[in-house]
């Protein structure tokens, strides 16, 4: 297990840092860049299309602000709630019926304010001989990397740290985990408010770190010790194409949210630069979007094109993306805009569909009666 200086942030801060969370409507009076490709064209988003992605079916409603979704080697879905840091498994029916949602533990130490909780949560690659499931949690200390045992009998054990440290906060937290296929555990962290924290490249704040599953700086990390990338703000989703590449979702603050495709050590700028830059020493971004339009949490990649959740967007974003090993990717379209409320949560399913959570009742949204909801979509 590895640790850091621990970061507390104050109640009377966190309130003040609240007003401007990245989750928040920008002021009316800043500007509205177009979405499209960072490379000079165009790029106006393109409209849904008629024969685009479609909800099939209604997973789950009656959660509380779904967070973190992954699967189980036997199809079961994992789920976690921000707020009541509670952890679901989820069985899905064979007909229209709704899965059968059971809780199967909580994780104590969370401490939820703001945009703060029970976040991400990864399925161990080798579930099927340790049994653990990875967590992200906000706590009263720090934000940390935690796991526990999920036993046959579907009861979760007792969580041990496995990253502490974390600075955390009211908002910014990050809170995305993901196994890559090098077995890895990449971790989104955010600058929690404070943005100077991502311009710190030794620290853990605004960066996505990679892991080994012991907590350990993972072989081949470029400084040596846990930074993959750094110079973020606030990264809630990340996804791995086919080809093996990191692309990332992050939260600009009033004029540009992104899609980033990660490499290994890069600076991607903030708070020195929000969107494109063009300044050598920071990676730009593959694609730009105003905020209104997006406001990115989670990200999954299926069939050649990345899927996008929209918070304040309320939309899920199709990207093409290229299969040449370039940056390169198509025009986004958008998808069940204003249907759903806002979007946090998209994961591919064992069966080829996309499941989509609502986080409507996280203090931002117009809940519907039956939300939050996951929502099963074929693409």
């Amino acid at each position: 297990m590895r640790a850091r200086r621990t970061a507390l942030v104050l109640a009377a801060t966190a309130a003040l840092l609240v007003a401007c969370g990245e989750e928040d409507e920008p002021d009316a009076d800043e500007p509205s860049p177009t979405a499209g490709r960072t490379d000079g064209s165009s790029g106006a988003a393109t409209p849904d299309p008629g024969d685009g992605p479609s909800v099939v079916a209604t997973v789950a409603t009656g959660l509380a602000v779904p967070w973190g979704l992954d699967f189980l080697p036997d199809g079961r879905a994992v789920v976690t709630e921000r707020d009541t840091a509670r952890v679901l498994v989820l069985t899905p029916s064979r007909g229209d019926a709704e899965a059968e949602v059971t809780e199967v533990g909580r994780i104590p130490e969370t401490a939820p304010q703001g945009e703060a909780g029970l976040l991400g949560v990864a399925v161990s690659p080798d579930f099927e001989d340790d049994r653990f499931l990875y967590f992200y949690v906000c706590t009263a200390e720090d934000n940390r990397v935690v796991r526990a045992t999920l036993d046959e009998k579907g009861t979760l054990g007792t969580t041990e740290p496995v990253l502490t440290g974390i600075p955390g906060g009211a908002i910014h937290d990050g809170g995305r985990l993901e196994f890559g296929p090098d077995g890895h555990l990449y971790v989104s962290t955010g600058e929690t408010g404070d943005d100077q924290l991502a311009r710190e490249r030794e620290g853990y704040a605004g960066k996505i770190l990679r892991i080994t599953t012991e907590g350990e700086p993972a072989p081949g990390n470029p400084f040596d010790d846990e930074v993959w990338s750094w110079g973020h703000r606030n990264v809630q989703g990340l996804a791995f194409d086919d080809g093996g590449r990191l692309w990332a979702s992050e939260f600009g603050a009033s004029s540009f949210d992104e899609l980033n495709l990660i490499e290994a050590g890069d600076d991607y700028g903030w708070p020195t630069v929000e969107g494109t830059g063009g300044e050598p020493d920071f990676h730009d971004p593959a694609l730009t979007w105003p905020t209104e339009e997006a406001s990115p949490s989670g990200l999954a990649f299926l069939d050649g094109d990345l899927w996008m959740a929209a918070l304040r967007g309320g939309r899920l974003w199709r990207i093409p993306v290229s299969a040449d090993g370039t940056e390169g990717v198509g025009e986004p379209t958008a998808h069940f805009t204003g249907e759903y409320g806002r979007l946090r949560t998209v994961a591919v399913a064992p069966d080829g569909r996309l499941w989509l959570t609502t986080s409507n009742l996280d203090g931002r949204g117009d809940p519907a009666a039956e939300d939050d909801r996951i929502l099963a979509v074929a693409p």
